[in-house]
């Protein structure tokens, strides 16, 4: 008898293991309707993108949280549409299956529908992004439907919305009164009916985050907002633990790269210093018979 094992042809192997398929906003309901909890990281380069792609994560942020994480920003206030498309950019050249979603910043928005709609259309035409999302409810229904109605997908967010800090007072939790609560759910079902495929609800009492994402048919993404939501993201910074100004309370640290980094380029400066970096295995050689030969033409 044979002991020899058939031998798999590739078209066998990629029959046996399933293909992963790109993300959608279909697939984002799809998801609500089955009752799995969507996942959603931020990301801001190549690399980083790259990593949450070939860990399997469902959507991508390219959040204007890059002003703070990356740019040194003490708000978002600052990004521009360049910044934002710049990053953008370097984020879907790494991720290939994510549902990729470009975060529309400060005033570029606010001012007219038109200009709205049009700054919508730079995420997709020129960084390759499948939707945007903007800040605010009742305000935003008007922008939402114009860019909606242009063919881009839009994901809405209330509660904690950082670009209307200075507003707000501050980065405080928002719904804690029965009023301030009843004006969120309303704000809610209003970005639904205009058109969001999903909203992000931010630094908002749990209850009400789970309140509101029953009575809503698109799904919600929580950052702060408890478990009750259909899907969760965080800024990855503030994840890996690369942000050290501060941690939000909502945040859970899986990693602390900032001091990982710290001591390794103590380390660096110590090796430089001590000339124990480079070592002979980090230097490039040559035949010594080529150098005896240069030995002779200079000397």
């Amino acid at each position: 008898m044979s002991t020899i094992a058939p031998v798999l042809t590739a078209a066998a192997v990629s029959t046996a293991m399933p293909q992963r398929k790109k993300v959608t906003t279909a697939a984002f309901r799809q998801k609500k309707e089955r009752g799995e909890p969507i996942t959603m990281l931020t990301a801001y380069d190549y690399p980083t993108a790259l990593a949450e792609d070939q860990a399997g994560i469902d959507s991508i942020l390219v959040g204007d949280s890059l002003g703070m994480v990356v740019l040194g920003y003490q708000t978002t206030l600052p990004v521009t549409m360049d910044d934002m498309i710049h990053h953008s950019k370097a984020v879907s050249r790494g991720a290939k299956f994510a549902l990729l979603i470009g975060d529309m910043p400060f005033m570029s928005y606010q001012a007219s529908t038109e200009e709205a709609v049009r700054n919508a259309g730079r995420f997709l035409q020129e960084a390759g992004m499948d939707a945007v999302k903007l800040e605010g409810g009742r305000e935003r229904v008007e922008a939402v439907r114009a860019i909606v109605g242009a063919g881009i997908p839009v994901m809405g967010h209330l509660g904690l919305t950082p670009q209307s800090v200075n507003q707000l007072g501050g980065f405080r939790p928002q719904g804690k009164t029965a009023s301030a609560a009843k004006r969120l759910v309303e704000d809610a079902l209003l970005l639904e009916e205009a058109g969001c495929f999903s909203i992000v609800l931010e630094s908002v009492p749990a209850r009400l985050a789970q309140l509101i994402s029953k009575k809503l048919s698109i799904p919600t993404i929580g950052i702060g907002a408890g478990v009750g939501c259909d899907g969760q993201v965080l800024v990855t910074h503030d994840l890996l633990g690369l942000f050290d100004r501060f941690t939000p309370k909502f945040v859970k640290k899986y990693a602390d790269f900032h001091a990982e980094m710290q001591r390794a380029f103590s380390e660096y400066i110590s090796d430089v210093q001590s000339r124990a970096f480079p070592a002979l295995g980090h230097s490039v050689e040559m035949d010594e018979k080529e150098w005896q030969a240069l030995q002779k033409e200079i000397y």
